[in-house]
C-alpha cells in the first residue's frame, strides 16, 4: 500500500516528461525550413491580348444575334463562313511570313463569326471545321518559320489557342446534344503500331495533351508567360503483336510509370490533345518506326528502373522526369528534339509561386507548349462537354490567384501543421524504401505538401463562389457567362475568399 503513492508520483513524473518530450517534439519539428532562392525567371516579355473592349463587343454581338430572326442571321452567317473559307484559300495557297496580313484578318472574322454561331447551334460542325483547317494551315505553315522569333510563338498562340478559346465560348452556349467531344484534325500517316482508341487511331509513339481537374493542374496550365490548356503529357505504346496500347507517364506521387490507355483516360481529363510527328521529318523518312522505338525506349527505362518526378522542372537532366521529359528524353536519342519553342515562365508571381512548389527552371518545356512545335500536327481533340465550363472556371480561378501573385501575395501555409506532415514525409519516405506511395509525394517536402493544399483550398473556395454566380449569371442574362465575364466574377468572390 505504501508504494502506491511512490507508483502514482512515477508515472506523473513518466507522464510530464512524455509531455514534455511530445512538445519539444513538436517545436523542433515547428522550425521552418529554408525559404526557397529567389527565383531569377525566364526574362521574356509575356503575352497579353490587351483587347478587353473586343471581348465586351463581341458579347454585344452575342446578344444581337441572339434577338435577329433566324433568316436575318442565317444569311449573316453565311457571309462571314464564306470569308472565313476564302482567307482560308489564301493563307495556304503559298508559303507566308508569320506576320502575314492574312493571319490576322483570320483571326479578326473567326472571332466575329463566334457570337452569330453561338447564337444559332446548328452551325457548329461547320465551324469546328474551319478551327481545325485554320490550325492546320497555321500549323504546316510554321513549318518555315523561326522558332526562336517572338513573333512566331504569338502568332502560334493567337491562332491555335485564340481559335480554340472561341470555339470553347460556341460550345458552352450550346445545348449539350449538340456538342461534339471529338474534333478529327490532321490524319497523319504512320506505319508505328496502332490501336484505336476512342473512335481514334494511336500509333505508338503518339503524344497525349491532357487537362487533369485539380487546382495544380490549372496552375501548371496557366501559370505560363502564354497560358494555355494543358498541364500533362503522356507517350503512347503500341505492342506490335498484341497491339495493347498503354502510356509511359511522370506523375507527381509516384515519379515515371506506364499503364494501359484505359486505365490513364479513366482519370479526370478535361480535355484529351493526341499530337503525332509529321511524316515529312527527315528523321522518320530514314526511319519510320522511329516514333516506336522511342516509345519502346521509354517503356524499357520506366519498367527497369525507378524514375523520381523532377519537381525542379530540369529538362536537360533525365535523371529524374516530369511529364514533358518522358516524351522528350525518349525521343533525344532518335535525333529528334521537341519543344523546338521552349516555355518561358517571366513573371514575378509566378516563378515566386511555381518556386515555392519545387521549381527552378523557368526555361524549360511546358505541356501546353508542345502544341505549337512545327514537327508535330494535331491528330485530334476530346473536350468533355460535362466539364468544359468546370474547365474554364478552374482557368479564371486561377488567373485571378495569379494576379494576386503578381502584387506580391505570397503562396504561403499552416505552420501549425507542419509538425503532422513532416511525421507524414518521415512515413512517406520509408514506404518508399519498399517501393510503395506514401501521403507526400517523393521529392516533395512537408513545406511544399502544406503550400499544395493550401493552394487546392483556396482555390476550390473560390471556385464555389464561381459557380454560384455563373449559375445567378446564367438565370439573369439567359446564356453562360463567357470567360471576360468569369474572370470578373472570380475577381469578386476572391474579394470575399480568405488565403
Amino acid at each position: 500500500m505504501q508504494d502506491q503513492p511512490h507508483r502514482r508520483t512515477r508515472w506523473r513524473r513518466i507522464s510530464f516528461r512524455s509531455v514534455l518530450a511530445l512538445v519539444a517534439l513538436y517545436l523542433l519539428l515547428l522550425l521552418p525550413e529554408s525559404p526557397p532562392p529567389k527565383p531569377l525567371g525566364a526574362g521574356k516579355q509575356p503575352f497579353a491580348w490587351n483587347r478587353d473592349q473586343f471581348w465586351s463587343v463581341l458579347e454585344l454581338d452575342f446578344q444581337n444575334a441572339r434577338s435577329l430572326d433566324r433568316k436575318e442571321l442565317t444569311e449573316r452567317m453565311d457571309a462571314s463562313l464564306q470569308q472565313l473559307k476564302k482567307l482560308t484559300l489564301t493563307a495556304q495557297a503559298a508559303a507566308l511570313p508569320s506576320d502575314a496580313p492574312v493571319f490576322d484578318q483570320l483571326e479578326t472574322n473567326f472571332f466575329h463569326t463566334a457570337p452569330m454561331v453561338a447564337a444559332n447551334p446548328q452551325r457548329l460542325p461547320e465551324f469546328l471545321e474551319l478551327s481545325a483547317r485554320i490550325r492546320s494551315i497555321v500549323k504546316r505553315q510554321s513549318e518555315l518559320w523561326s522558332m526562336t522569333a517572338p513573333a512566331t510563338r504569338e502568332r502560334l498562340y493567337r491562332a491555335l489557342y485564340g481559335t480554340r478559346a472561341a470555339v470553347e465560348e460556341v460550345m458552352l452556349q450550346a445545348p449539350r446534344a449538340q456538342l461534339q467531344p471529338l474534333i478529327i484534325c490532321d490524319n497523319e500517316p504512320s506505319t508505328a503500331p496502332s490501336a484505336v482508341v476512342r473512335s481514334v487511331t494511336l500509333h505508338s509513339g503518339d503524344i497525349l495533351a491532357s487537362r487533369g481537374g485539380a487546382a495544380t493542374s490549372a496552375l501548371i496550365a496557366r501559370g505560363n508567360d502564354f497560358p494555355g490548356n494543358f498541364s500533362h503529357i503522356a507517350l503512347a505504346h503500341v505492342d506490335e503483336q498484341t497491339k495493347s496500347a498503354s502510356v509511359i507517364e511522370a506523375h507527381i506521387e509516384c515519379g515515371v510509370v506506364t499503364r494501359s490507355i484505359e486505365a490513364y483516360l479513366e482519370e479526370t481529363k478535361l480535355r484529351v490533345m493526341l499530337l503525332r510527328l509529321r511524316s515529312n521529318l527527315p528523321a522518320l523518312v530514314a526511319d519510320p518506326m522511329l516514333p516506336h522505338k522511342a516509345a519502346s525506349l521509354a517503356l524499357s527505362n520506366a519498367l527497369k528502373q525507378h524514375i523520381a518526378y523532377d519537381f525542379a522542372m530540369d529538362y536537360t537532366d533525365p535523371t529524374n522526369q516530369f511529364c514533358s521529359e518522358v516524351a522528350s528524353s525518349a525521343y533525344q536519342p532518335f535525333g529528334v528534339k521537341l519543344w523546338m519553342g521552349l516555355s518561358h515562365l517571366s513573371t514575378p508571381g509566378v516563378t515566386a509561386w511555381l518556386s515555392a512548389l519545387g521549381v527552378r527552371h523557368f526555361e524549360t518545356q511546358e505541356p501546353s507548349d508542345l502544341e505549337y512545335d512545327p514537327q508535330l500536327c494535331v491528330v485530334a481533340e476530346w473536350r468533355d462537354p460535362d466539364t468544359l465550363f468546370k474547365d474554364h472556371v478552374d482557368n479564371a480561378v486561377i488567373d485571378v490567384m495569379l494576379e494576386s501573385a503578381e502584387r506580391g501575395e505570397n503562396l504561403d501555409y499552416n505552420r501549425w501543421l507542419l509538425p503532422l506532415v513532416r511525421l507524414a514525409k518521415a512515413w512517406s519516405v520509408l514506404l518508399n524504401w519498399f517501393g510503395k506511395v506514401g501521403p507526400i509525394p517523393e521529392g516533395m517536402n512537408a513545406t511544399t505538401a502544406l503550400r499544395v493544399d493550401r493552394l487546392t483550398q483556396h482555390h476550390a473556395a473560390i471556385q464555389a463562389r464561381v459557380m454560384e454566380k455563373a449559375e445567378q449569371f446564367n438565370t439573369e442574362r439567359g446564356y453562360m457567362p463567357p470567360y471576360w465575364e468569369l474572370l470578373r466574377l472570380a475577381r469578386e468572390a476572391a474579394k470575399n475568399t480568405k488565403p
